[in-house]
């Protein structure tokens, strides 16, 4: 299991392909201007890590309620999404899904491992997306390379309990909310040219969504781990 902060996570964008122009930073604020003006603008990702609390359970639940497989693929497909099937690869699968999604994708290396695991996952279905990664000795070195740099100590597979990662990109002009666990990519709202995924509205529709879920219902402040990919200075 990964920790969400921006040493582990530039550390393994950059191993697997993505460009070193790149760089993950933290965000200690999403309504402060002076706490976010150390982030380069525009934001390409959010990665954020969430607790699973009751409130945000039931709502995944019942938006995911009655929906089959995800059966995107191909060229035309808005948003390159993974279901996750290997334990403790949250964290690097929303670093995937952050790095080969939207304007990111525009810094992945030719020749490298990211780049072909973009290319080969295009045109697969969900099932064999996912086995094409289980079976990636390349994203498998990466996510060891990098799982002990921090301090979390790993636990078990958590299933639909604990923490999870999500990652929040935009493409083709609309929020996408990214994560390996639910049913597929899921389209938030629309932005703007010149609105991002930090931007207020992406905030509204996305991390800022999940909180008010958890303060409506009346739960302890939910307490989580948010870094923005952007350009380095």
């Amino acid at each position: 299991m990964l920790e969400n902060n921006p040493e582990v996570m530039t550390r393994l964008a950059t191993k697997l392909g993505l460009s070193p122009e790149l760089q993950f930073y933290d965000v200690y604020s999403l309504d402060e201007p002076e706490l976010l003006a150390h982030i380069p603008r525009p934001v390409l990702a959010l990665l954020v890590i969430i607790p699973l609390t009751p409130a945000w359970d039931r709502d995944r639940q019942a938006e995911d309620a009655g929906k089959g497989d995800y059966t995107g693929s191909g060229p035309g497909e808005p948003v390159i999404w993974f279901k996750q099937t290997i334990g403790h690869a949250c964290g690097s699968i929303g670093l995937l899904h952050s790095a080969i999604n939207g304007p990111a994708a525009d810094f992945i290396q030719p020749g490298s491992d990211l780049a072909a695991l973009r290319s080969r996952a295009i045109p697969l279905q969900m099932a064999e997306r996912a086995d094409m990664l289980y079976n990636s000795v390349p994203f498998e070195l990466a996510h060891k390379s990098v799982e002990e740099v921090g301090d979390t100590v790993a636990l078990p597979p958590a299933g639909n309990t604990g923490q999870h990662f999500v990652a929040f990109v935009k493409a083709e002009g609309k929020l996408w909310e990214l994560e390996g666990s639910r049913k597929g990519p899921l389209e938030r709202g629309s932005l703007t040219d010149d609105e991002d995924v930090l931007s207020p509205r992406a905030l509204e529709m996305g991390i800022e969504r999940i909180i008010k879920l958890v303060s409506d219902a009346g739960e302890e402040d939910m307490r989580f781990s948010c870094i923005a990919l952007a350009r380095q200075t």
